[in-house]
């Protein structure tokens, strides 16, 4: 027997590690490799423009390149093939007739069908070409198609001498602290690029110019993968006469458009309704001119919200191994310094508390790097303890309701919109802000619910039955309750979530923690608080159909009671005046008299009923608001500010519907 060989220990690179397990960015199949680089890279570019206070202008382009191009652009020659059997596609004799046949009587079952309904020779032709596109796709369906995805924007660009590790090195970037960021693992636009380098081979495309720069740098480079390192093709130094500042990324990878394009407009459109201040344009160039797509998402509106900022860490957010590293490689000299920099809520006469309370041999004075592993470990343990002030969220950046309501009326031009805001709250010492919008009716909507995603103002796609959002906009809302049908109504559930941590869910990172009481409660309460507006919408719309309903069918009869009141007034006139009612009625009221001079005729009586009919429903309607809900909507103050020293506000004034202080002279 030979002996084995003895195991050798191996080492492998973030780079290897995240190219084996490509699924856990994102990049599980050709399809969704191709929406997810769209998206990384599309993501990139708002955060670089957001960063300067740019107004956001990306430009997206998809270009198909068909299996022959790509041997071209590859250097490798198309040959034909010489043994047919040995492809996928091959089929033989019996399966072609087989599908010959099928496909023979799926035709004349359609053309019959056509002829019993009567319909036009058009929309029976267009069926038929659906059916060859069918048939075309599942004949190429063995067939690999590759896309060369282009991004461009008008961003902060990146410094010509950082680009190779920018984009060439895994887990080395700008935006690992804590802050709210777009990104799901820091990977941003490197994942896109070993995914180029596994399916295709091809460098990427950068070119890229700063606003101090003269000129434009242009890299044609790819990363070794085995040592996590940029492999610099091409750097050249291109001439920037429009002063151009931003970064354009080319990235040729293999894909599935056929079974993703749905995905990647709903993407590219859900972003436009999250950022309305920023301009997309989209272009899908098919190698078939009749396939390419064409689409702007127009600017709504120029204000940002403002950028979100750095934070320390806060004490219930740290792990033992995060403290042990911070006391190792702060810059501070004592332990009352470390406490009070190194993280947020802690002052200086608080961390002197900490200190006293640990007992563990160490002081005020202490250097952080000569703590033992009891001394940290004590002090993890009383920063999970004690007392703590929560973070408040002022470094946090929601779309806010203005942006959210702007977009949604921009892509979906709804009927009916609410929006709400809530306030700062905290989960596991961060602090997250959760922002909802509902709308009734609109393009696009699918009689129901149909819920948007979005976390750290991006869209989540995938795996959304699992998500806290669905979940509370299918189970946890009485809807009925807001006069609003969740089985008929085309209903729109917009929930946005900002944090510096996302509690996200699954290796893919696709859907939002629903175990969490703190994060449920708020997800709720912001759609009822949508739904309490909408209500009161819901009411006045209701209240002004039933007016009219009920208008219409009052005037309705006008004439023929005006008729018949004119009719019975002119008999009593011509009548003598018998009896004491009759003189009395007369002497007070004077009807007779103007009938019998021919100042009341019937059209008089007509006028009357009109008004009165249009005094009486007013008053109705707003009686029918008050009870039907109108009483039951938030209340909110209002005030006219006095112009001077001059004017006072005087005694309060009660009614149904409000309380009133009239200004008088001081």
């Amino acid at each position: 027997m030979s002996k084995r060989k003895a195991d050798v220990l191996q080492q492998k690179s973030p780079a290897e590690f995240f190219a084996e397990n490509k699924n856990i960015a994102g990049f599980d199949n050709p399809g969704k490799c191709l929406y997810t680089s769209v998206r990384e890279l599309v993501e990139n570019s708002l955060d670089a423009a957001e960063s300067i206070g740019q107004l956001p202008d990306v430009t997206i382009t998809i270009e198909e390149i068909s299996q022959k191009r790509m041997n071209s652009i590859r250097g490798i020659d198309n040959h034909e093939r010489l043994d047919e059997e040995l492809y996928h596609d091959f089929e033989t004799d019996d399966a072609r007739k087989k599908r010959l046949a099928r496909e023979t009587k799926e035709l004349e079952k359609l053309e019959k069908t056509f002829s019993q309904k009567g319909d036009n020779a058009a929309l029976l032709e267009t069926k038929k070409k659906e059916m060859e596109v069918k048939r075309a796709a599942a004949a190429s369906k063995g067939a690999k198609v590759f896309y060369k995805v282009t991004v461009k924007d008008n961003g902060m660009g990146m410094p010509d001498k950082d680009i190779p590790n920018l984009l060439g090195r895994v887990l080395s970037g700008t935006k690992y602290g804590i802050q709210q960021t777009r990104g799901k693992f820091g990977l941003g636009a490197k994942m896109a690029l070993i995914w180029s380098k596994m399916s295709t081979g091809l460098p990427i495309e950068v070119r890229s110019a700063t606003r101090k720069q003269t000129y434009i740098a242009y890299y044609k480079l790819d990363i070794d993968i085995h040592k996590n390192e940029p492999h610099v093709h091409v750097h050249k130094e291109k001439p920037n006469p429009q002063k151009w500042h931003g970064a354009e990324l080319s990235v040729t990878i293999l894909g599935n458009w056929q079974y993703y394009r749905a995905k990647v407009l709903r993407y590219t459109r859900q972003i436009a309704v999250i950022t309305p201040y920023a301009q997309f344009s989209f272009h899908y160039k098919a190698e078939d001119e009749r396939n390419s797509v064409n689409i702007t998402f127009v600017r709504r509106t120029k204000k940002m919200p403002p950028p979100p900022k750095e934070v320390k860490h806060h004490p219930a957010s740290v792990d033992l191994e995060l403290v042990k590293r911070l006391a190792a490689t702060t810059a501070t000299s004592n332990l009352q310094s470390f406490l009070f920099k190194e993280f947020s809520c802690i002052s200086k006469e608080y961390a002197g508390r900490l200190i006293d309370e640990m007992r563990s041999g160490a002081d005020v004075e202490t250097r952080p790097g000569e703590l033992d592993n009891k001394q940290i470990t004590r002090l993890h343990q009383l920063l999970h303890e004690a007392k703590f002030k929560e973070p408040d969220g002022s470094h946090l950046s929601p779309a806010g309701e203005y942006n959210l309501r702007l977009g949604i009326m921009k892509e979906l031009n709804p009927d009916m919109v609410a929006t709400h805001q809530g306030d700062a709250r905290v989960l596991e010492g961060h602090s997250f802000i959760v922002g909802a919008a509902v709308s009734i009716g609109g393009r696009d909507i699918k009689p129901g619910i149909n819920v948007y995603r979005f976390a750290n103002r991006i869209p989540l796609l995938f795996e959304g039955g699992s998500d806290v959002i669905t979940k509370t906009a299918l189970k946890r809302i009485n809807w009925a309750a807001y006069k609003i049908n969740q089985g008929s109504d085309k209903i729109g559930v917009f929930v946005s979530i900002v944090s510096t941590k996302i509690p996200y869910k699954g290796a893919g990172k696709e859907y939002i923690a629903d175990d969490m009481d703190e994060l449920v409660h708020a997800v709720k309460h912001a759609i009822q608080q949508c739904g309490l507006q909408l209500k009161v919408k819901i009411t006045r719309q209701q209240a002004a159909r039933e007016q009219k309903l009920r208008r219409k069918n009052l005037t309705k009869y006008i004439p023929n009671a005006a008729a018949a009141v004119f009719k019975v007034l002119q008999s009593m006139a011509q009548a003598p005046a018998v009896g004491d009612k009759r003189r009395r009625l007369e002497a007070e009221e004077d009807i007779l008299s103007p009938v019998t001079r021919g100042e009341t005729v019937e059209a008089t009586l007509a006028q009357r009923l009109t008004e009165y009919v249009e005094r009486i429903d007013t008053d109705m309607a707003l009686e029918y608001q008050m009870q039907q809900g109108v009483a039951e909507a938030a209340r909110q103050d209002v005030y006219l500010m006095p112009l001077g020293a001059q004017h006072e506000y005087g005694a309060e004034l009660h009614s149904n519907v409000c309380v009133l202080k009239l200004l008088q002279p001081a």
